[in-house]
């Protein structure tokens, strides 16, 4: 007895000295953000809403369909319209109105507003997110990868980064609290996905400079997608994160389906031999070929063993696009939602968002109930077990790690603000300088230029096809003076007229 009684206690030891040094952090769940580019929430073969749409039919993306069958869809994910907003409010848990950076961001202390004859736009934080205060136009914050890393986590930026202009700290992931930066710098969109073309680092062309793709030499001159070449890179980040037993956060964070449309020749053909327009080949190719990206990235996951303690969560970062580059009708491409990037109206701001929690998220669930950006940020940091985040800012976004949980869960009736003082360039619906509320049901668009307001039942309405604001007249002035409140609470900035000079008036006033 007492013999084995010591060899308990001699394994014991062992097991202890033979751990790593970090396996409390272990426990900690690996989380990936499967981020895309401009797509649209329809722009896939799981549908979000009550049924399927045509457009659920013309993409494939079985990828998808299996996480949505092993997780959670949200049927009602905000972001904002454009994408340098979303993404500085995802990784601070700001909204727009509170950081200020409302438009994209590309060159130092150069605003990205189109022109106007009526308004001028304010003075926005145009050089984006900086990890140290005194930079100019910038939000000064703590990041979310900044955290995580503090917090035992390796974390990997792969793709799009889009948060600080040319010259500024920002723009560098690696400054923002990133171990690993792949193919991340300052601007938005590629000059091309093709490896054959250097990712548009030729020096035969740099009429496109600014937008060639940084750091991914290996593959020049190949036959290869940028949106395999960032997998590829993925996955290789991940193969380090695992060899040094750490956690990992991949923000992979795909250029694709962002301007200029190319086809992804993997599956371009197919698209092509079923009679889609050039340019809806090309954009149904760049779909599909994300879809491998997650496939392979599902893969991964269960071939290294590590998918039981692995998070993934898939959002788009705006609205589809369809104000131009698009065949057929303008501002079609997201019905049943009305408009697309750049608009107030739900096909600018709703996202497809799939959640997989092992363990947690019940499998081939439907949340049903709105979040926003912001609230990735708190979110993401409860699951990695950071409840108490000490940041700079203020934190509007709210956790809802209760929702993936139960998607039915009680909540208190919470309302959603959008803010966009700003000119994107092309008009359309909904486009335009505004400030937008969501509460319950209900949804109110305030224009600066005119001072008109649209009142929709989105419940009833999720078209925005009926426009309320004269039948229920209480209910307009009640959102007019809630959004009036909150942006002046949060000192968003205004437009000015240009014939006066004067501040644009508030919602309501």
């Amino acid at each position: 007895m007492i013999v084995k009684k010591l060899s308990y206690f001699v394994g014991i030891l062992l097991m202890r000295l033979l751990l790593p040094a970090d396996a409390s952090a272990q426990q900690q769940p690996n989380i990936i953000l499967f981020m895309v580019d401009d797509m649209g929430w329809e722009d896939t073969s799981v549908p979000f809403w009550t049924q399927p749409t045509p457009f659920n039919h013309l993409y494939h993306t079985p990828a998808m369909e299996r996480l949505a069958a092993s997780g959670m869809k949200f049927t009602q994910a905000y972001a904002s319209s454009v994408c340098s907003p979303t993404r500085i409010s995802l990784m601070t848990g700001m909204n727009a109105a509170r950081h200020r950076v409302t438009n994209w961001t590309l060159r130092k202390n150069i605003s990205t507003d189109g022109k106007d004859d009526v308004l001028e736009y304010p003075q926005w934080n145009v050089n984006g997110l900086s990890p140290v205060p005194g930079i100019e136009n910038t939000v000064y914050a703590t990041s979310l990868p900044e955290i995580l890393r503090n917090n035992g986590y390796y974390t990997i930026h792969c793709g799009k980064a889009h948060w600080g202009a040319i010259g500024t700290p920002g723009a560098d992931p690696k400054n923002l609290g990133f171990n690993v930066n792949i193919a991340g710098h300052a601007a938005g969109g590629p000059a091309t996905y093709q490896g054959l073309n250097d990712f548009g680092n030729s020096p035969l062309d740099t009429s496109r400079k600014v937008w060639a793709i940084p750091g991914l030499e290996k593959y020049w001159g190949k036959d290869i997608n940028l949106t395999d070449a960032l997998t590829k890179e993925a996955i290789l980040a991940m193969d380090t994160a695992l060899s040094i037993k750490k956690p990992f956060y991949l923000y992979l964070s795909h250029y694709t389906v962002h301007v200029p449309l190319e086809p992804d020749h993997r599956f371009y053909k197919k698209y092509k031999d079923q009679g889609l327009p050039e340019s809806e080949a090309r954009y149904a190719s760049m779909i599909e070929g994300m879809d491998q990206s997650l496939n392979d990235i599902l893969n991964y996951v269960g071939k290294k063993g590590i998918a039981d303690n692995t998070i993934i969560i898939f959002m788009s970062d705006n609205g589809g696009l369809s104000a131009h580059a698009r065949a057929g009708t303008p501002h079609t491409q997201n019905a049943p939602l009305n408009s697309g990037k750049g608009s107030a109206y739900e096909g600018g701001i709703r996202e497809p968002m799939i959640v997989k929690w092992p363990g947690v998220t019940p499998s081939g669930s439907t949340c049903n109930q709105y979040i926003i950006i912001e609230d990735f940020f708190p979110t993401l940091l409860s699951i990695a077990g950071v409840n108490t985040p000490k940041t700079v800012q203020h934190v509007d976004g709210i956790s809802f790690t209760d929702l993936l949980k139960n998607p039915g869960a009680e909540r208190k009736l919470r309302d959603l603000y959008w803010h966009y003082p700003n000119n994107w360039g092309p008009s359309g619906p909904g486009i335009g300088a505004t400030s937008t509320i969501r509460s319950g049901d209900w949804k109110l668009i305030y224009y600066y230029k005119d001072g008109h307001s649209e009142l929709f039942n989105i419940k009833d309405d999720i078209g925005e096809q009926h426009e309320l604001s004269q039948r229920h007249p209480r209910k307009a002035q009640n959102l007019q003076s809630l959004l009036t409140g909150y942006l002046k609470s949060v000192e968003a900035q205004r437009p000015v007229y240009k014939a006066t000079g004067k501040l644009a008036p508030w919602p309501g006033e």
